[in-house]
């Protein structure tokens, strides 16, 4: 994961040799060779994949590639925010690596879950989750697009979701290899943790907009920055609202920077007039360029 991106560009390589640097261990070596089940772990995980999105997005700077808007899926808000001028990657990667650790440790192994329910009929998720609930928590954590939503919360109510979901309707329930219930009342532990360390560092006044997580609403004050990486800890990440606000403020084009291209697919389920491109490889540049 990035390793093609560092091999080829040194804009690309200098954000990797500085996240080595910020967090004492070789990073960039977990990232490029592994081993998984080091990977997986969720506070290797989020800085791994900030580091490959930062790293992309330094190649398309460099390349004279600035957004007019920027949004990020969860971890990703912290990308957005770092390509909006509004942290530094040097922060940013403290941040992630600490937010990893505290929802990690915010909920014991086994006692939460995540699923995701695809193509569940319209206006029955919430009488699902209230019949699901049986005094444990199950909320929606993803609210991806109109045929996707991704539940977390106990895995006894997740399961019982599941279920019910399926005999609504649903095309399928799957569970999610995850290691902690994401977006949902359990992170409130890992939230409180992380709001000192919020506090604890700047965030400048963004250079373009950013679409946040938490209310699906453009912000470009610092302070509004900092509130949003807080609230969206328990919270849903409200993705399909988001490309919405994008489409009805005159984006036509997306690019999704970094790993993968989940985000890229999930576009044409919300907005089918955006188009939507993926950079992560050096491959990908030519496509992503105007």
């Amino acid at each position: 994961m990035g390793k093609a991106l560092a091999d080829t560009h040194a804009a690309a390589r200098r954000i990797f040799e500085e996240a080595d640097d910020v967090l004492g261990f070789a990073l960039s070596r977990l990232c490029f060779e592994g081993p998984e089940e080091q990977l997986k772990l969720t506070e290797n995980t989020q800085p791994a994949l900030l580091a490959v999105s930062t790293a992309a997005h330094a190649v398309l700077r460099e390349n004279g590639l600035a957004p007019d808007f920027v949004a990020g899926h969860s971890l990703g808000e912290y990308s957005a925010l770092v390509a909006a001028g509004s942290l530094r990657f040097a922060d940013a990667v403290r941040l992630v690596r600490n937010r990893g650790r505290y929802m990690q440790e915010a909920v014991p192994a086994g006692v939460g879950a995540m699923a995701a329910i695809l193509k569940l009929p319209a206006g029955k998720l919430d009488s699902i989750l209230a019949e699901a609930a049986q005094g444990e928590i199950v909320s929606a954590a993803n609210l991806n697009s109109p045929e996707q939503v991704v539940i977390a919360g106990h895995a006894g109510a997740v399961g019982r979701a599941m279920e019910l979901a399926k005999a609504a309707g649903a095309r399928r329930a799957i569970l999610l290899p995850v290691s902690a219930p994401f977006h949902c009342a359990l992170m409130k532990p890992a939230q409180e943790r992380l709001l000192a360390d919020l506090n604890g560092t700047e965030f400048r006044d963004l250079e373009c907009p950013l679409v946040n997580n938490w209310q699906a609403t453009a912000i470009r004050l610092g302070a509004e920055a900092r509130m949003g990486l807080f609230e969206q800890v328990p919270n849903p990440v409200r993705w399909m609202e988001t490309i919405q606000y994008l489409a009805a403020h005159g984006v036509m084009r997306c690019i999704e920077v970094g790993a993968g291209g989940v985000l890229t697919g999930l576009l044409r389920g919300i907005a089918p007039t955006l188009t939507g491109r993926k950079f992560g490889e050096p491959g990908d540049l030519g496509e992503s360029l105007p």
